[in-house]
């Protein structure tokens, strides 16, 4: 079993691309107001929002438990709108080794498709793929769409 593995997934939203990605990249800290029952709350804790290097702590509910999460922003990529995290500390790194998670927003008709990829090294064989967290991704994006499509 290989314990080096990647997820992908994508999300259809009517927000436009650049929005949606300014939320990941300038503004994350919005993000618990927009998806409350998934994000508790985003703190600078190093850096400035928008800026690779920044590193962020995340509390995030998954998996049915409060959960914490060390992140560094390690590209930005505005051309593409994409957004590039490596979690240095947390709740994930009890199972896994390294987990980088990739959004990126393609403009598609009057919204845009974002696409996550979350990419990860297990400790070892018997520990599952995070398939709750992708779908923890989507619900995310959704309740972002929402939130950026009320203000519009």
């Amino acid at each position: 079993m290989a314990l080096a593995s990647k997820l992908e997934t994508d999300v259809e939203i009517k927000a436009s691309a650049a929005k949606f990605h300014q939320m990941f990249t300038h503004k994350p800290h919005h993000i618990s107001n927009a998806s409350s029952n998934n994000i508790q709350g985003c703190e600078l804790h190093e850096g400035d929002w928008g800026t690779v290097g920044t590193i962020i702590y995340w509390n995030y509910f998954h998996d049915g438990k409060p959960s914490v999460a060390k992140e560094i922003i390690e590209a930005i990529d505005a051309e593409n709108n994409s957004v590039t995290f490596r979690v240095i500390e947390g709740d994930l790194m009890e199972h896994y080794k390294s987990f980088v998670i990739t959004i990126q927003a393609t403009p598609k008709g009057e919204g845009c498709t974002v696409h996550w990829t979350l990419e990860y090294e297990k400790h070892h064989g018997d520990i599952s793929d995070p398939h709750t967290l992708l779908q923890f991704t989507v619900d995310v994006s959704k309740d972002i769409d929402a939130h950026l499509t009320a203000q519009a």
